[in-house]
C-alpha cells in the first residue's frame, strides 16, 4: 500500500472509527489506519465482508473491530458509534465514508428511492457525527474526514439523489467545521474521482468505459484505485494538517 511509505506518529494507538469500512474505499481506509498502528473500529451493514476484512488484517497491527449496523437507522447508527467508542476507549478520528451510488432517472425516481439514498449517503454523516462529537471533544485535536465525490460536479444525469447528497456533504462539512472548531475538532472532506472498486466493476464500469474516462478526462493516465484515497485521508486525520478545516480535497487524477 502506498500509504505505508509515510508513518504518522500521532496516529499510532489513536482510536479511529470508519463507517462503511467493510469493502471498497472503506476497507482500504481501515487497512491504512491499522498499518499506521491505530486502533480501528469500523461499521458496516455487510456482516460477511466485515468478518473477511477482520480476518485479513488480524496480524497487520491492532486487530480492527467490526460492528455490524444499518447506518440509515439513526438509533442503530448512534448505538454503534457509542459501542465503538467504548471498545476503543474514546475517539480521535472519525471517517464518514459509507455511501451507495445507485443510479436513478430524474424523470421516474420515486420518493422512496430518494429518501433511501439520502438515508445512506447524507443522513448518517450528521447523526454519526452527533454521537461521536462528545468523544472527539475529549480527545483534543480530533479530526473528522467526510467522503463526498466529484460526481455532483460532472453533470451526470443518472445521479440526482446521490449527487445531491454528495453536494450536501460539502455544505455539512463547512457547517460542522464552524460548530466544532472551537472544541479543536477539524472537519474536512475528500472528493474522490472515478475509483475502480469491485462494486463499480460489477454494476457500472466496463474496461472500455474506464479507459475512455481516463484518456479523455484525467491528467493522470491510469485508473484510480481505493488505495489512492488512503494517503489523503491519513494526512487529514493527522496532526500534519493541524491548521486545515472546512476544506474540500479533490483526489481525482486531475479531472478538475
Amino acid at each position: 500500500m502506498q500509504a505505508d511509505r509515510v508513518q504518522y506518529a500521532c496516529l499510532r494507538d489513536a482510536p479511529v472509527l470508519v463507517t462503511g469500512g467493510a469493502s471498497g474505499i472503506g476497507a482500504s481506509l481501515v487497512e491504512g489506519f491499522v498499518r499506521q498502528g491505530a486502533r480501528v473500529a469500523f461499521i458496516d451493514i455487510d456482516g460477511a465482508a466485515g468478518a473477511v476484512l477482520v480476518a485479513q488484517l488480524r496480524n497487520a497491527g491492532h486487530p480492527p473491530l467490526f460492528i455490524q449496523a444499518d447506518l440509515s437507522l439513526v438509533a442503530d447508527a448512534q448505538a454503534a458509534v457509542r459501542k465503538a467508542a467504548d471498545l476503543l476507549g474514546g475517539l480521535q478520528v472519525l471517517v464518514n465514508n459509507a455511501a451507495r451510488d445507485d443510479r436513478h432517472d430524474p424523470a421516474t425516481i420515486s420518493e422512496a428511492q430518494w429518501d433511501a439514498s439520502q438515508a445512506v449517503n447524507l443522513k448518517p454523516l450528521m447523526f454519526v457525527t452527533q454521537a461521536a462529537a462528545p468523544y472527539l471533544e475529549k480527545a483534543g485535536g480530533a479530526a473528522i474526514v467526510n467522503f463526498s465525490s466529484i460526481a455532483y460536479l460532472l453533470n451526470m444525469g443518472d445521479l440526482p439523489a446521490y449527487g445531491a447528497a454528495k453536494a450536501g456533504i460539502i455544505g455539512l462539512t463547512k457547517t460542522l467545521a464552524g460548530r466544532f472548531g472551537p472544541a479543536g475538532i477539524r472537519v474536512n472532506a475528500i472528493l474522490p474521482g472515478m475509483v475502480v472498486t469491485e462494486r463499480q466493476k460489477k454494476l457500472w464500469l466496463t474496461d472500455e468505459g474506464v479507459a475512455s474516462f481516463v484518456a479523455d478526462r484525467q491528467c493522470l493516465k491510469r485508473p484510480l484505485e481505493a488505495t489512492d484515497l488512503v494517503g489523503p485521508c491519513l494526512f487529514l486525520a493527522s496532526s500534519q494538517s493541524a491548521a486545515m478545516t472546512a476544506q474540500s480535497m479533490i483526489v481525482d487524477g486531475g479531472v478538475f
